[in-house]
């Protein structure tokens, strides 16, 4: 496969096995849910395995979805925790305000006076809001700052910058 993992972008997880004929639970990360379909095949992030789904149902948390090749609970359930990806190619462009988590990822994150914050390591999110895990300089603790309008008044991807007004004493 020539894709390289930068060029790759993580659009579902999936949670293990939904019943017992091999169907599994999806956590879709993509805006309108049931574009993974038109975006298929899915691939893992080393590109070993890749997988056409037809999407069952809405259940709670995501996603009850059929992956070709998978027939027993027991293959769904090895696939639990596994990433699926798509060529960034295969995706919509996205609109101005509008950002891929990879695409945040290592950019510079400053504060509204221009002070150094860090850099984002990772766009993650625990089920209220997204939150930017940023890595200060010279710290091995990380911060989970809100990825909100309020707290992310300005993200730059060309220039590489973020700008954040961060609660009062988030970074110590």
């Amino acid at each position: 496969m020539s894709d390289t993992s930068s060029d790759l972008i993580c659009v579902a997880a999936i949670g293990g096995a939904y019943g017992v004929h091999g169907d599994v639970r999806l956590k879709s990360f993509t805006t309108e849910v049931d574009a993974l379909e038109d975006y298929a095949p899915l691939l893992t992030e080393d590109g070993a395995f890749e997988f056409t789904i037809d999407i069952i149902r809405a259940i709670k948390n995501g996603l009850a979805v059929r992956l070709s090749g998978i027939a027993t609970k027991e293959q769904a359930d090895a696939l639990k925790g596994v990433k699926l990806f798509v060529p960034r190619d295969r995706l919509p462009e996205a609109d101005d305000d509008e950002y891929y988590y990879t695409d945040l990822v290592g950019l510079e994150v400053r504060d509204t006076g221009g002070n150094i914050l860090g850099s984002v390591k990772s766009v993650q999110n625990h089920g209220a809001t997204d939150l930017l895990e940023v890595k200060p300089p010279n710290h091995s603790e990380t911060v989970l700052v809100p990825f909100t309008m309020a707290v992310i008044p300005t993200v730059d991807i060309g220039a590489g910058r973020i700008i954040a007004d961060p609660p009062e004493g988030l970074f110590g």
